[in-house]
């Protein structure tokens, strides 16, 4: 380059060098201050996204807001109840720390949640894109669908097109709000009546009272209350597919994913069928005829024997609305009730069993039941090396039905499908086999009508569960 020395040009190359290795210097410094404010800020944000996890751990307790009905969480003699409720309850023993629960009313799940006065919605919540913009929502653990409820005499009301003109009550600030706007939008001239805070189950139960022509329901909730209102006719759906799932704060995701992880774990070992088949097991089998004579005899034939069937169910400490079921499952509630199999009385006694329990005449209604209960009581016991109290009732149950020893059979048949002997979800798939002769010819006790039992249980937790709703 014309003009420049070799002393010029040396120095010019150590300017040069000096030069880039302090912008090189600065550089790295800068990056490495980026570095760390990305990593404190991660790690903030991981600390904050585990927070409410840790505070849970740390506290002891599990705060679940939920809502006060049957199909959530409820009171029976003192004791928390309900299919959401079963599920945090699980939770909260999952996590190993106590549950608390808080019903501050369905307008208020979000802002409850919002101002920490809980750590999850957990409350039957459809999961929707506009309520995610204030919550977090867990993966799903039920699918449900919308459902158009009427009264059973309604004729006028068989499909969508059909709710032109119609006033459908519903809770305001839900779904059910929501698709039935769209339904306007799409042309169908209905009317919506809101209803702060009003359960759903109140709406439907105005809706057998003829108070109000329709409502609308999740098929959960609908199917369940058709039971204590069988005067109501489930009409059709208005939805697709929807998911229920559990709410946290917007960016709690370490509780999030605990939650996530929790239903993956239960529905792999079996616990999320328990508490589901506990509450909803049988829902789909309504009979009519039968669910509308019972509500009628709790009413017309119940009050004469009330008062000694909670004596002997106290004694051998039983709920007597168990009892009760029992009964009407034997007997109808009749005292002269009798089969071809030479059973009588109340509770259907043969005459094996009223002698060994002491009952001289079975169609004495008194002794019959004292001498039922006190039979059911020690096949109870009989069953000591089941562990869970509701699973060793149902045992005891099936055997008072078809006889221990056929019991015991069907247990042995189980353990050779490789199903667990001491659950009812292995008992059930067993006992109908037999039936069968490559089964029952290899059990000590032979052949037996094993469906009986099945279907004679299901029937007696449907009128359980009703009485258990019933003020009585």
């Amino acid at each position: 380059m014309p003009g420049l020395t070799g002393h010029s040009v040396a120095y010019l190359y150590r300017e040069f060098i000096l030069y880039h290795q302090t912008d090189y210097e600065e550089t790295r410094k800068q990056t490495l201050i980026a570095i760390t404010c990305l990593a404190v800020f991660i790690g903030y944000n991981y600390w904050c996204s585990r927070g409410s996890l840790r505070n849970i751990r740390k506290r002891g307790k599990l705060i679940a807001l939920m809502e006060n009905n049957a199909t959530c969480y409820y009171l029976y003699k003192d004791t928390p109840m309900g299919f959401e409720y079963d599920l945090v309850k699980a939770f909260a023993d999952h996590l190993g720390v106590a549950l608390e629960v808080k019903t501050p009313g369905w307008n208020a799940l979000f802002n409850s949640l919002e101002r920490k006065d809980g750590d999850i919605i957990a409350a039957g919540m459809t999961y929707t894109p506009g309520r995610d913009n204030r919550v977090d929502f867990s993966t799903s653990y039920l699918s449900v669908k919308q459902n158009i409820i009427i009264h059973k005499s309604n004729r006028s009301i068989k499909s969508i097109d059909d709710l032109n003109g119609v006033s459908i009550h519903v809770r305001e600030e839900t779904t059910y709000q929501q698709r039935l706007e769209e339904l306007k939008k799409k042309g169908i001239n209905l009317t919506i009546v809101t209803h702060k805070n009003i359960p759903t189950e109140e709406l439907i139960e105005m809706v057998e009272k003829r108070k109000i022509v329709a409502t609308v329901a999740d098929s959960n909730i609908a199917l369940l209350n058709r039971r204590y209102y069988p005067d109501i006719k489930i009409a059709f759906p208005i939805s697709k597919k929807q998911d229920l799932a559990w709410a946290v704060r917007n960016g709690d995701r370490g509780l999030l994913s605990e939650i996530n992880w929790f239903f993956a774990r239960i529905k792999a070992n079996g616990t999320f069928k328990k508490i589901y088949n506990r509450y909803y097991g049988s829902v789909d089998h309504f009979d009519y005829v039968d669910i509308k004579k019972f509500h009628r005899r709790i009413i017309t034939r119940l009050p004469e024997f009330k008062t000694v069937i909670k004596q002997e169910s106290e004694r051998h400490g039983f709920d007597w609305r168990l009892i009760a079921a029992v009964i009407y499952q034997e007997s109808h509630l009749d005292p002269f009730a009798q089969s071809y199999t030479g059973t009588r009385g109340m509770m259907q006694l043969t005459r094996t069993t009223a002698k060994e329990m002491g009952v001289s005449n079975r169609f004495d209604w008194r002794q019959n039941i004292r001498g039922g209960v006190a039979y059911l009581a020690k096949l109870t016991k009989r069953f000591d090396d089941i562990k869970d109290p509701r699973t060793r009732l149902l045992f005891a149950l099936a055997s008072y039905n078809i006889g221990y020893g056929h019991v015991r059979d069907a247990q042995q048949i189980a353990m050779e499908l490789g199903e667990d002997p001491k659950t009812w979800d292995g008992l059930k798939k067993a006992l109908p086999l037999l039936r069968r002769k490559e089964y029952y010819s290899r059990t000590k006790h032979g052949y037996a009508r094993g469906t009986e039992p099945v279907t004679y249980i299901e029937h007696i937790l449907t009128y359980y569960d009703i009485l258990k709703q019933k003020t009585i």
